[in-house]
């Protein structure tokens, strides 16, 4: 009775195996005919250490970064939009021109180290060039900025970053800035939504051909968006509420109205905002102690920032929390199917600025999605429809309305 309890038990690995074999070559296949983008990564604050070769595999244990181009291949992930990240700091002249230089270093050093690879990638600035690119069998990279902040008070700046090879703007980050409430800002809301210069911003960026992206906007700010942009908008790196009740994520009411406007929200792998996490003390006093003492990572010299970096991913070592995993996020792709449709969800990671899930650490494991879409009865057309088609629907309708 062993022996065939233990003939039963093989088998049934045996099947298991071959099922998630067959689910692989299947998801192979898919990624060779689609295309897969991932539309946040802040990728390029590494691109800062002279020592970060993206055209090499970086080992995820030594190195903590989750893209490099061999990394983006394994996953078959055909392109990325790195992120021109600026944290947000003091709101003087000073504070601005400060940003705006950080942030022309960061475009000039992602220029520079993608630029070392010709061979393995280009940086992309139309709707349709990744579909050249793929074709030559190389990654696509696409510019954004995340925070509006080096903005300043400057209209003139967002074609700059334009002209630059940006072609997304994140209006703000965890705090208010001169162009809108952020959903994060602990002194709540200083605008109540767009101030009046945040609806010139809007109105710049739909003359020129940019995407306006409503991550980390505040719920009123993102109403406001709605109502003037003529475009429809993205979320580059966000998730469902109702899942997780973050208020970086969207509420069903801004489900609908991101229907209506036609846009897309492109599911955060940040594992908070996927699943609650477990209450663990210890960690989050270490992590508080670090923000006092680099206060709260503002007006930082260029030293200090990475100094306090690596501070931080020791204790990300140290104090190590359970991440959600794949099955998770693909809940909230779920949800938001289910409840507006298939034609308004992708996927932003948000590598390297904390996205990342257990089973799903860096650019080499993302075909673990499709996999997953595949064990929940997703077709081939869905999955192509939120790997990407869904997300350039939207940056080509942008680029069609500053035509006009």
């Amino acid at each position: 009775m062993k022996f065939k309890n233990l003939l039963s038990l093989l088998a049934i690995i045996l099947l298991f195996i071959s099922c998630e074999q067959d689910l692989n070559k299947k998801a192979d296949k898919i990624h060779k005919e689609i295309i897969s983008i991932d539309t946040h990564s802040d990728t390029p604050l590494n691109f800062l250490d002279e020592d970060f070769d993206i055209g090499k595999w970086n080992n995820f244990d030594s190195t903590h970064s989750r893209i490099d181009f061999p990394r983006m291949k394994a996953g078959k992930l055909d392109a990325a939009f790195m992120a021109v990240f600026i944290g947000q700091g003091e709101r003087t002249e000073e504070g601005n021109l400060k940003a705006k230089n950080r942030a022309i270093k960061i475009f000039n050093a992602l220029h520079d180290k993608v630029g070392k690879y010709p061979e393995q990638a280009e940086i992309a600035y139309k709707s349709n060039d990744v579909y050249e690119i793929k074709r030559k069998g190389k990654s696509t990279v696409y510019i954004g900025v995340e925070n509006g902040y080096p903005i300043g008070n400057d209209i003139n700046n967002v074609k700059e970053f334009y002209d630059l090879g940006a072609r997304y703007i994140t209006l703000c980050h965890t705090r208010n800035n001169d162009i809108c409430d952020s959903s994060t800002d602990k002194k709540g809301a200083e605008f109540n939504g767009l101030s009046e210069f945040g609806e010139e911003v809007v109105k710049e960026m739909n003359r020129l051909g940019m995407i306006i992206d409503v991550s980390h906007i505040s719920d009123s700010a993102y109403f406001d968006v709605l109502k003037l942009s003529k475009t429809p908008i993205i979320a580059s790196h966000s998730s469902v509420r109702a899942i997780c009740n973050s208020p970086r994520n969207f509420s069903d009411e801004m489900l609908y109205a991101l229907k209506e406007n036609g846009g897309v929200i492109q599911i955060c792998i940040l594992s908070d905002y996927i699943k609650k996490p477990k209450p663990y003390p210890e960690r989050d006093s270490a992590f508080k102690a670090l923000r006092v003492k680099w206060k709260g990572y503002q007006g930082l010299t260029e030293e200090q920032y990475n100094q306090a970096s690596k501070e931080w991913r020791a204790l990300q070592i140290k104090y190590p929390k359970e991440l959600a995993t794949v099955a998770d996020a693909v809940d909230h792709i779920d949800y938001v199917v289910n409840k507006i449709g298939i034609d308004y969800v992708g996927i932003g990671t948000d590598f390297d600025g904390g996205g990342g899930l257990a089973d799903c650490r860096d650019a080499s494991e993302l075909k673990n999605f499709t996999i997953e879409l595949l064990k929940r009865g997703y077709t081939k057309e869905e999955i192509k429809k939120i790997w990407g088609e869904n997300f350039l629907r939207v940056f080509r309708e942008v680029e069609k309305v500053a035509e006009l």
